[in-house]
């Protein structure tokens, strides 16, 4: 059987959430590879085996030593939320050993993890999106003129972090200087857009069995005023698959999603979150290393589809290991 390093933790807001998404993987993969659970953290990179003892990694060839025997790794299952796992760090040293990983390559990592630069190369393809401008740490705060771009209600976010870590929706102009400093406690760039008012949806797209997928799709509910970090994981939102829209609209969003994944030259999972605003599914982001709990939105989607998590995940392995670097 294969070595998988299933590589979780980071060195984000969402090193717990991403401990999570790694023990499912453990625990859906374990009885169909030889699995390892690899905890990346910024004071240390551990193997942490059953007895929850720890095996150091040697970051030169990513290999551990356990009973004076070396286990190298032949693909990496990456579970990181946020930096290095979702943002090409880790891409790109992985591809430098020459190991497979399941996630896409480093330069669609770093695209997608940078909102702003995303939006940049996307808008040219007339792909709807919210209003935007953009602030950087040090920059005066012009509320007039923010508010005369994108209007108000409007959001604020951390230009690179997820998990709505970082994210404001702001009512008056009094209120834009605080939730940039909020923003600015995750990332010195923020990105602020005008509020889009309708539906809101999560479609997964994946590559599965060497083909493009899009799973059913999710319509987003929430009990807070927007998807915030508490409707994402503290219960308070419902997440209901197959999302309740027509068949028209949810035609449109699919295509829409699939094109983007391919546009971007896309391998492994993504979830893209779309508002139907006006009538058209307008592009808000795209995560590349989506939740994998059972209660996560892309698992949800498979469960939908009939993919149970175990070939959800040995899908993305093989897939992985069929991909040139």
């Amino acid at each position: 059987m294969n070595n998988i390093a299933i590589i979780m933790g980071g060195y984000s807001s969402e090193y717990q959430i991403s401990l999570n998404s790694g023990n499912v993987v453990y625990k859906a993969i374990k009885n169909s590879c030889n699995a390892y659970r690899i905890h990346i953290l910024k004071e240390k990179w551990v193997y942490i085996d059953d007895t929850n003892q720890e095996h150091p990694v040697n970051k030169a060839d990513f290999s551990i030593e356990v009973n004076q025997s070396k286990i190298t790794f032949d693909c990496v299952f990456n579970t990181i939320h946020g930096t290095p796992g979702e943002d090409g760090y880790m891409q790109a040293y992985l591809a430098l050993l020459n190991i497979p990983q399941t996630s896409c390559d480093m330069y669609q990592a770093a695209l997608t993890f940078n909102k702003r630069d995303l939006l940049s190369v996307l808008r040219p393809y007339g792909i709807p999106m919210a209003k935007s401008v953009y602030y950087d740490k040090g920059d005066a705060i012009n509320t007039d003129a923010i508010i005369a771009e994108v209007g108000l209600p409007c959001f604020v976010k951390a230009n690179r972090a997820g998990s709505s870590f970082g994210v404001s929706k702001v009512y008056s102009k009094d209120e834009i200087p605080k939730a940039i400093a909020n923003a600015l406690t995750e990332d010195d760039q923020v990105l602020i857009e005008s509020f889009l008012d309708g539906t809101e949806v999560s479609v997964g797209v994946i590559s599965y069995k060497g083909k493009t997928t899009v799973l059913p799709i999710t319509e987003i509910v929430s009990h807070t005023d927007f998807f915030d970090y508490k409707a994402k994981y503290e219960g308070l939102s419902d997440e209901i698959t197959p999302a309740r829209i027509s068949e028209s609209d949810t035609k449109a969003v699919s295509l829409l999603a699939k094109q983007i994944y391919e546009l971007l030259g896309m391998t492994g999972f993504s979830r893209a979150e779309f508002i139907f605003h006006e009538g058209k599914p307008h592009f808000i982001e795209i995560n590349t290393n989506p939740g994998l709990s059972e209660e996560s939105i892309l698992p949800q989607q498979a469960k939908e589809a009939g993919i149970s998590l175990t070939e959800l995940f040995m899908n993305a392995i093989h897939e992985a290991l069929n991909k040139k670097l």
